[in-house]
């Protein structure tokens, strides 16, 4: 008699697949369950009146995901200029995101556009906001060069559309930084059905705007208390919900998104100088270097600026000045490609798939610049600049939010006048004794001098800001910098005072910000990622641009595992 083989094997598939559901069952229920207190933590007994379960971060418009680890930060080739700013020193930096490109003329013209529409330059509260943001066109003219052409096409002529934007100073950066993330924020409420359809772009007005804090923080004061917007999105409008059991009906409540939403994301914002600097070395993948040593000299491998790949051999992977009147190479012969700035994209990415980290435009990073890197301190996401504020309080209890009748700018050294705080967003003060009081970890709302011990950098340390005309006395201070003066009259005009003063020693002061990487003007000596110059924050040039960045909220990657899983 034939023994039927295959019921054995039958018996099997249905046993495992029904141990395999029940263990996804059981595995379903385990996470729905408290560890804290054995509710359903998904029940209204539990405290929460909708589900919520473990959610990745998931990645912005234009970002590229960046797994962190440790590096060594600083210059470890020879330091031709004597500089000893940038000594070796082992960091670690958390995942983050990172532009996959610098921000482009057509990204920065989306912004102003947006911003006449809203703020139009002909009413008289908003005239100086377009204005503020508008790139400095002027920074390509040169005494003895024609370059008129840049000037009066690089920013808006389509054929630069994809060039990376110049002739924006620190603050301005940091602004549209601002502006992205709201508009991106925003996107991404419409589309979960937060919003009313097109809300980014239908009926939007100076006092009808949107500010992702403000939405998380009182949402009804989001679009200028325009509830018609908020609260018929798709699927989230407030109306009736279930039956109950004695056939009453509730009306829906949670019909805002919130941070335990987890569909809203961080802010964009400028890069810190530790995490440009990991970005641009990206030595994930390079293990032939000993990344503990530093061995790395450009964002690629190797020690030239030229590819050694078959495919392309010799073809240069940067725009760079390769010399006195060489910005390019002979035409027609592998060169860079590029009299000035290029199309972004124009050369191979590195190893986290960032291009032009060396090269093309130098980029605005958000700390602030001193010759020494306080490791002694700190050695894990470091950064210079961290100023504490807090939302504003009115007296009746709530939340100030900025209006059409109070816009703040920032009055640059040239006397121009650049928005800081637009209507719909959160006015900010900074933090006091009620956050402070007993803290081991800070003490104060500006940390910008914290430690900052370099008494080289004026041989007038205790005697720079004694004044014997306006009867003050000498006190110590760290950096002896020029401080012009620029105020606005009551008849609206610019009074500038330069300072003369001869006994300035300096140009750090604390609105110096880094820049970072090499551009078309510079010498490969500067694509070296560990290389760290400054510029002042209300000053513009055209090498300088910027790329935005995005904190890792979570795990430290999308794919890998706990060892215990």
């Amino acid at each position: 008699m034939k023994v039927n083989k295959t019921i054995p094997l039958k018996i099997m598939l249905t046993l495992a697949l029904v141990l395999g559901l029940a263990s996804c069952s059981k595995k379903s229920k385990s996470e729905s369950t408290s560890r804290g207190t054995g509710w359903n933590v998904n029940s209204s007994k539990g405290g929460f009146t909708k589900g919520i379960a473990h959610k990745n971060q998931e990645t912005g418009p234009g970002l590229v995901f960046i797994e962190g680890g440790t590096f060594t930060r600083g210059l470890v080739q020879d330091d031709v200029m004597h500089d000893w700013n940038n000594v070796p020193n082992q960091q670690h930096v958390m995942s983050f995101y990172m532009d996959e490109t610098e921000v482009t003329n057509l990204m920065y013209l989306e912004y102003l556009e947006w911003l006449k529409k809203v703020y139009p330059p002909t009413e008289e509260n908003y005239k100086n906001i377009y204005e503020g943001a508008s790139p400095d066109t002027l920074v390509w003219r040169n005494r003895l060069g024609y370059n008129e052409t840049m000037t009066n096409n690089y920013l808006r002529h389509p054929a630069y559309a994809n060039y990376p934007v110049v002739g924006v100073n620190w603050v301005q950066a940091v602004e549209f930084s601002k502006w992205r993330t709201d508009r991106v924020n925003e996107a991404v409420l419409e589309k979960n059905g937060y919003l009313k359809r097109n809300a980014k772009t239908v009926d939007v007005s100076a006092e009808n705007n949107f500010n992702s804090e403000t939405y998380l923080a009182a949402p009804t004061l989001t679009y200028g208390g325009n509830e018609e917007i908020l609260l018929k999105g798709r699927g989230h409008s407030k109306r009736p919900g279930k039956p109950d059991k004695n056939g009453n009906v509730a009306e829906e409540k949670n019909v805002y998104a919130q941070r335990s939403s987890g569909i809203l994301l961080p802010e964009y914002r400028l890069p810190t100088e530790s995490e440009w600097e990991y970005a641009a070395a990206a030595d994930v993948g390079q293990r032939e270097y000993n990344i503990y040593k530093g061995q790395k000299k450009y964002p690629w491998s190797g020690s030239y600026t030229r590819s050694g790949k078959r495919s392309n051999k010799g073809f240069q992977l940067a725009n760079f000045k390769q010399g006195n009147g060489d910005y390019g190479g002979i035409a027609g012969w592998s060169d860079d490609g590029a009299d000035i700035t290029n199309a972004v994209k124009s050369y191979p990415a590195n190893d986290f798939g960032l291009y032009d980290m060396a090269g093309n435009v130098a980029e605005w990073v958000a700390d602030v610049y001193r010759p020494i890197v306080d490791v002694e301190t700190n050695d894990f996401n470091y950064f210079r600049g961290n100023v504490y504020t807090k939302n504003k309080i009115g007296k009746d209890g709530k939340i100030e939010v900025i209006t059409n009748k109070n816009v703040a700018y920032d009055t640059l050294s040239n006397g121009k006048l650049v928005p800081i705080a637009l209507p719909g967003e959160i006015a900010q003060v900074p933090v006091d004794d009620n956050e402070t009081y007993l803290r081991q970890n800070f003490s104060t709302s500006n940390n910008i001098n914290y430690r900052d011990g370099d008494k080289q950098s004026s041989k007038y340390y205790k005697f720079a800001t004694g004044d014997a005309d306006k009867g003050t006395s000498d006190k110590e201070i760290m950096y002896n910098a020029p401080k012009h003066n620029v105020k606005i009259d009551s008849l609206g005009h610019l009074d500038r005072k330069y300072d003369k003063s001869s006994k300035r020693t300096t140009l750090i002061n604390d609105a110096v910000r880094v820049y970072k990487g090499g551009s078309w003007r510079d010498r490969a000596y500067w694509l070296d990622p560990a290389q760290r110059r400054f510029f002042p924050q209300d000053m513009a040039t055209d090498y300088i641009g910027f790329r935005c960045a995005m904190s890792r909220v979570g795990s430290k990657s999308n794919t890998r595992k706990s060892p215990r899983n």
